[in-house]
């Protein structure tokens, strides 16, 4: 298995040891024991989507909870093999428990259960009070408020 030391990102970067902690953690996860399996796609420039394949479950026994910038999926089945004898089990019915981690601003906008697969709808909405904005760089004029206004320059030579 191959590691990354990523020391010499955390001594040019502030602010990004969060990211730096995910990477590190992925590297370490071996993929045979991410299950259910799962797809993440970007739909949009800020919406995204996540497909479970989660055969077997009702919408009663998956559970969703987000927790700031947390995702929690949760199943667990109800009704224990119900007096079935079978001869082969390939179908898998053991509980699972999948943490996404969520990137901020970016809130659940909807779920489906359909044809065994589980679709959950993402959408990234920052406030408006975060989103970046222009300062002009003035005196009397930037307090008023004008900062994208072309400046206003008096000719003296004409008022003479």
């Amino acid at each position: 298995m191959r590691t990354y030391d990523f020391a010499p990102l955390y001594r040019s970067t502030v602010g990004f040891d969060r990211l730096f902690s995910m990477l590190d953690q992925a590297a370490r996860i071996e993929p045979s024991t991410q299950w259910p399996p799962y797809d993440i796609e970007k739909v949009a420039d800020d919406a995204y989507r996540i497909t479970m394949a989660v055969a077997g479950f009702s919408q009663d026994e998956i559970e969703l909870t987000q927790h700031d910038t947390t995702l929690l999926v949760t199943g667990q089945r109800k009704d224990k093999d119900g007096g079935h004898e079978y001869l082969h089990r390939g179908i898998a019915a053991r509980a699972f428990r999948q943490t996404f981690n969520l990137a901020d601003h970016v809130t659940v906008i909807g779920a489906s259960l359909e044809h065994g697969l589980l679709t959950v709808d993402l959408k990234r909405e920052v406030p408006e009070a975060l989103k970046p904005r222009r300062i002009a760089i003035g005196g009397a004029q930037a307090a008023i408020g004008q900062d994208n206004a072309p400046a206003q320059v008096e000719d003296r030579a004409r008022v003479a």
